[in-house]
């Protein structure tokens, strides 16, 4: 595990914390992309791991994350105040892959 993450802020501003000074209210705003973990010159962070789409369950600020993430990669991504003024039910539909359609 690493001594420190970087974090870039919602201005750009790169922040360096220990891993266990993430509080709830940055984990939540790392979680729905109003945050992004970076690597310390600013790169993108490229996790180890895949990033897996929520279950149909899980909190709206989740399925917020999700939908940021996977909008990335689309022509037009959407912004975290964008997905989080949808209804979950329209960030499942609108986002989720593997969710029976009713």
């Amino acid at each position: 595990m690493p001594d420190t993450i970087h974090i870039q802020g919602e201005e750009g501003a790169i922040l360096e914390l220990a891993p266990n000074a993430i509080t709830q209210f940055i984990a939540d705003r790392l979680a729905k992309g109003y945050l992004k973990r970076v690597n310390a010159d600013g790169t993108p962070f490229v996790e180890d791991s895949v990033r897996v789409q929520p279950p149909p369950y899980a909190s709206k600020g989740e399925w917020v994350g999700w939908a940021v993430h996977v909008s990335q990669s689309t022509d037009s991504p959407i912004a975290p105040d964008d997905a989080g003024a949808l209804t979950k039910s329209d960030l499942i539909e609108l986002y989720g892959v593997n969710v029976p359609k009713k």
